[in-house]
């Protein structure tokens, strides 16, 4: 029997009331969902029939194993005035194709170089700050993570060079959360086209960001000098078999452009709130901090963090892990069902919206018990292993999983390391953390913290 029944979920009072209650407050509002409606609820927004979703495999099903079914959702079209048609924009065919151009640029080979280089912008960030003073640490790892994806990606220190780079960046970066933040009003295509300041100064922002990044590429392209950055291997300048690059088609600068564009928004960004995170809640559970440092004590023994260090911070990459857990960085993935789609007895219509929330399905007690509580060991030994795998995705999942996850991670564990060696954070009272789920889910008044010395670690390695 053909599947055609609608799953329980939250009523309606209006045409848009679901819409605005999310809108109002998006974790509260998919949390009371799947806590009342259980694994499949249905909603309206507006005309517009969702779908949110929360088990392993009902998440596999989606973003794996028919994932061509799915095309990201609405706020594609919006995103592109963010992204461009660069790797994140990007749909079936074309993603796929764009992501065989941009995997060599995260090759294990490739990235293992920029290691010295995160040990030294993380020693040289410690450097500036003083014993006592309150830093917003949010802010010091989103300038952080940028430094370090700019250097990765052009070769350059924009701290130093390119500094208009930079600033336009710092502007950019503040406005698409409000600008996507409208993804759910019935009135966005309205709002995107009024003369309003947030999108003047998006424009400006953007048009001066696209003029350096342009730039960039025309004094590339002229030099031809390979500098074995990311945008070396985008342009095709170089190539060699130990990064598993190849020869191939000649991109133009508007392909480049895009993907330099979804490298330097995801990629910073992504790290620099599971930082932010893991700096808060370490802050927040004295044993926590306390294992944290012991580790960080007993493999760098003062020396500065190098690649070989790495697989030896067991306590440290199952911190970042539960960090990610609690606060996803991508803490919801929108797909609209480009066909009809059954879950289970239900019956999905072609058009309609499917939610998975990161965030309600990583706080679920049947694969994390006492599933607030932050406790890295959880993630010891095998214990992973007997958890559904879906039940845990803070990169996504299927084709559209992070690229960039291999630098990430190194980057993680590279820079709290390479910080906590000198460093403890402590918070500062009275300033509330409530999480904000915007473009990515960060503090939403920053992140206020304390600054105490532990003791003095190694120079600063040669950038």
């Amino acid at each position: 029997m053909a599947a055609t029944l609608r799953p329980p979920g939250p009523k309606s009072s209006g045409l848009f009331s679901n819409a605005q209650a999310f809108r109002s407050d998006p974790l509260g509002f998919l949390m009371s969902c799947t806590r009342d409606y259980g694994d499949i609820a249905y909603m309206k927004f507006g005309r517009q029939d969702i779908f949110l979703l929360n088990h392993p495999d009902l998440v596999k099903d989606v973003l794996v194993t028919h994932q061509r079914t799915f095309h990201k959702g609405h706020g594609r079209t919006r995103n592109k005035a963010v992204l461009g048609e660069g790797i994140l924009a990007s749909q079936d065919e074309d993603h796929h194709h764009q992501r065989r151009l941009v995997q060599p640029a995260f090759h294990r080979a490739r990235i293992a170089n920029y290691a010295a280089m995160m040990s030294a912008y993380s020693t040289r960030l410690g450097e500036r700050w003083r014993p006592g003073e309150t830093r917003d640490v949010e802010r010091e790892m989103l300038r952080l993570s940028l430094t370090i994806i700019a250097k990765a990606l052009f070769d350059v220190d924009i701290e130093t060079e390119a500094t208009e780079l930079r600033d336009a960046l710092d502007e950019m970066k503040s406005l698409p959360n409000q600008l996507l933040h409208r993804r759910t009003s019935p009135f966005v295509k309205l709002l995107d086209q009024l003369p309003l300041a947030s999108n003047r100064r998006f424009l400006e922002a953007r048009a001066h960001f696209d003029e350096a990044i342009y730039r960039i590429i025309a004094e590339r392209r002229k030099s031809r000098e390979d500098r074995g950055d990311m945008l070396s291997m985008l342009l095709n300048l170089g190539s060699s078999p130990d990064y598993g690059d190849e020869k191939g088609e000649e991109r133009s600068d508007q392909q480049v452009h895009d993907e330099v564009i979804s490298i330097l928004l995801a990629g910073h960004g992504m790290i620099a709130q599971a930082l932010t995170w893991s700096w808060y809640l370490l802050a927040s559970n004295q044993e926590a901090e306390e294992s944290f440092h012991l580790e960080v004590d007993a493999v760098l023994r003062g020396a500065v963090a190098s690649l070989d260090d790495l697989p030896r911070l067991t306590y440290t990459r199952m911190m970042l892990s539960e960090a990610m857990r609690l606060y996803p960085p991508f803490w919801l993935y929108h797909r609209l069902a480009m066909a009809p789609y059954a879950v289970q007895n239900y019956s999905v219509p072609k058009g309609s919206g499917i939610l998975i929330s990161s965030y309600t399905l990583q706080r679920d007690a049947r694969f994390f018990p006492d599933p607030n509580r932050f406790d890295p060991r959880r993630w010891a030994g095998q214990s992973g292993d007997k958890r559904p795998k879906f039940s845990y995705f803070p990169f996504g999942a299927g084709s559209r999983q992070c690229v960039g996850e291999p630098f990430a991670w190194m980057e993680g564990l590279i820079v709290m390391t390479t910080l906590a060696q000198r460093w403890r954070l402590s918070l500062v009272p009275d300033h509330a953390i409530e999480p904000y789920p915007g473009l990515m889910l960060r503090p939403r008044d920053g992140m206020r913290m304390t600054v105490s010395k532990r003791e003095t670690g190694a120079g600063t390695p040669h950038l």
